[in-house]
């Protein structure tokens, strides 16, 4: 199966992206055999890929780097890179391959210490591969000081070096380094398209992950796991009845202790095994005695992990809380959407009963008040307001609307 397949309703940057590794793949083989460059080529060294969440950012850079690396032998007698095969391909996908450095962080920010880390690797040769390939998938998450650490490599790239970068819009990224890229728009994938492949390459039910693809509105990682994950679809049906649970103050607070607790609670499951992993994993390469006893001088390094895996909840937690937000904005929009007399793309088509009834006892007016509260809860969050305080506040608002 090419790699262009996982790309979920993204015909056109498809297109483009085969288009660059065909010129890439010319490039490299010219350079090989010592004959002439191409004398065009759609291929370059830096790529921005943005869209909104679930629209593929990551997949399609991850996509593109297997291209890169294609070693099929049908490319000698006409074919495109890509084929999803071969070596080059799997192992780029699957994140092994000694030329291509997938960077995501679980923390909130990517930092200067690990950014000029990435730089110098990124001024060597391939070491066994075509290129040498650098996919960010949170370049949004750099700070303004690890971003003009990259912009000097971006600048000055080495010949067979590239970058990949993701974010969800251009705005997110330094203006410097966006002006430095080809950009890529991913659009956020049609429902149908997505339940289509839960079917295809999940082995997913057709009913089950086409009310997974509604709910989700189209991204393609949270239809995935909530139609796998029992445990997500029983957080999100909890969430999804917080709007009848707020009559009175009593019950907005009780509500939003709720909605923080059961986003601690997400983020507490997540990490401990990973956690746990990890932390075996670095006292068994510290060399750790039995009975878990450390060599001396160690404790800075296991001081430096559990902080970095604090960080990591932290970030954990606020992104199922997040999660829980845009699940109730598409309840209320679900909401409005009844008022204005239209259910053809009805995001909880399950709760229709719950939603003709607050349809019917309210007002579209007071329904766009209710999304402009989760909407201010979410920027409340992301400018580290207090998360109780912000939910509190939230609750409150959708009550009175």
């Amino acid at each position: 199966m090419p790699v262009w397949d996982d790309l979920v309703g993204q015909e056109k940057v498809s297109e483009q992206l085969d288009a660059a590794a065909r010129d890439a793949d010319a490039l490299v083989t010219a350079v090989a055999a010592a004959t002439p460059l191409p004398e065009t080529s759609k291929m370059t060294h830096a790529w921005l890929f943005t869209g909104p969440p679930g629209s593929g950012r990551s997949t399609a850079a991850r996509a593109f780097a297997a291209a890169l690396q294609c070693v099929s032998p049908d490319r000698a007698l006409g074919g495109a890179p890509g084929c999803g095969f071969c070596d080059g391909c799997h192992t780029s996908l699957i994140g092994t391959h000694a030329d291509v450095e997938i960077v995501r962080t679980d923390l909130l920010s990517i930092g200067v210490k690990e950014t000029r880390d990435l730089v110098r690797r990124a001024q060597l040769s391939p070491a066994t591969g075509r290129w040498q390939v650098i996919v960010m998938e949170d370049a949004d998450r750099l700070t303004e000081g690890a971003g003009n650490v990259l912009l000097k490599a971006v600048e000055e790239p080495a010949p067979r070096t590239v970058w990949l970068l993701c974010a969800p819009s251009l705005e997110d990224v330094l203006p410097t380094i966006r002006s430095r890229c080809r950009h890529l728009t991913l659009r956020t994938p049609p429902v149908a398209a997505v339940a289509d492949i839960l079917v295809r390459r999940d082995g997913i039910e057709p009913d089950v992950a086409d009310v997974a693809a509604r709910a989700t509105q189209g991204h393609v990682g949270r239809a995935r796991r909530l139609a796998t994950d029992p445990s997500a679809r029983e957080r999100r049906a909890s969430v999804l009845k917080l709007p009848l649970r707020i009559d009175d103050v009593g019950g907005c607070l009780k509500a939003a202790q709720e909605l923080i607790d059961a986003a601690s609670e997400d983020a507490k499951q997540m990490a401990e095994e990973i956690d746990a992993k990890e932390t075996e994993e670095l006292k068994a390469a510290l060399g750790a005695a039995q009975g878990g006893r450390m060599p001396r001088g160690t404790a800075g390094v296991m001081k430096e992990l559990e902080d970095k895996q604090k960080r990591r909840r932290t970030r954990t937690q606020r992104d199922s809380l997040d999660l829980a937000l845009i699940d109730l904005t598409a309840f209320y929009r679900d909401v409005l959407a009844l008022q204005f007399g239209s259910d053809r793309a009805l995001a909880n088509t399950e709760l229709r009963d719950t939603l003709e009834r607050l349809a019917r006892g309210t007002t579209p007016e007071t329904t766009l008040r209710r999304i402009e509260a989760i909407a201010a809860c979410r920027e409340a969050l992301d400018r580290n307001v207090a998360p109780l305080l912000a939910v509190e506040a939230m609750t409150m608002a959708l009550r009175t609307g």
